[in-house]
């Protein structure tokens, strides 16, 4: 789906890879870029920015809470419209702690921003999508949705569970022939300050640019999945060929993966 002349909305776009591909939606000619992010300052300042790329409209929301969801979709449905696309980013991580020094909130948050806010959001715009007989949806997940990672569970559990809800939505509607487009993105970590201090012995860290520009293009291509690097899209194979007992000592300790969260201190206040 072309990016060109459509309403995009992409929430936690005040920073990191959502703000990028706000960008590059302008820069590609979309009608109105909608910019959703819990932090209010930020939100006013990546509008000023981008004012001078098209027309840009900004709203404070809390994803993972359904009235403030439903006061920001209001507001925004007010100002700009339906949505034509919607790319949910908006993701946290909390900390780099073994699930057993876990707490409650940290399990709430991070299910409800990387799981549930997503799903919220989606159920409350597919519907005008439907109707209106277009529209797209992508799901910025996660490489850690597909391999599992010592010292982030929680973000873990809510990627996997993005992934399966977003792949089984995508399946659902071309099932039923409906015309909205769902695409599922799952980098490795990315160099956006949200993994400050992870080390990784292999795989590169991902540049935002790069990401960002790769899921824009993904939407308009109307792809399904995309792991980013593309080396990751064989991690399931390697899963099923490799024994367990097998796949841990190679792919995460050779290859440094079951360590990477180690020295991880995330993005400074």
């Amino acid at each position: 789906m072309k990016i060109k002349g459509n309403t995009v909305l992409i929430t936690g776009a005040a920073s990191g890879i959502g703000k990028i591909m706000g960008r590059i939606a302008l820069e590609k000619g979309a009608s109105r870029l909608v910019i959703w992010d819990i932090n209010e300052a930020a939100v006013e300042a990546v509008c000023k920015e981008f004012s001078t790329l098209g027309n840009v409209s900004g709203f404070k929301a809390d994803i993972s809470d359904p009235e403030s969801l439903d006061a920001a979709l209001e507001a925004t449905k007010a100002a700009c419209g339906k949505i034509d696309i919607l790319i949910n980013c908006a993701g946290i991580i909390t900390n780099n702690k073994p699930f057993y020094e876990q707490s409650d909130d940290d399990i709430r948050r991070t299910i409800g921003i990387n799981t549930n806010g997503a799903m919220f959001l989606t159920r409350r715009v597919i519907g005008d999508m439907i109707s209106a007989g277009k529209g797209h949806i992508c799901n910025i997940t996660s490489a850690g949705g597909m391999l599992a990672m010592p010292k982030m569970s929680i973000y873990a559990a809510s990627k996997w569970a993005a992934i399966g809800w977003s792949e089984s939505m995508r399946i659902e509607l071309e099932e039923a022939g409906i015309p909205v487009h769902v695409t599922t993105v799952a980098p490795y970590f990315i160099n956006t300050g949200m993994f400050e201090g992870i080390r990784s012995k292999v795989f590169k860290i991902q540049k935002p640019e790069k990401v960002a520009a790769k899921t824009i293009r993904a939407i308009e291509k109307n792809r399904i999945f995309i792991g980013i690097p593309f080396g990751f899209h064989f991690i399931r194979l390697m899963q099923g060929i490799f024994p367990f007992r097998l796949f841990d000592p190679f792919f995460g300790h050779l290859f440094g993966l079951y360590t990477v969260m180690d020295h991880y201190t995330g993005r400074k206040k």
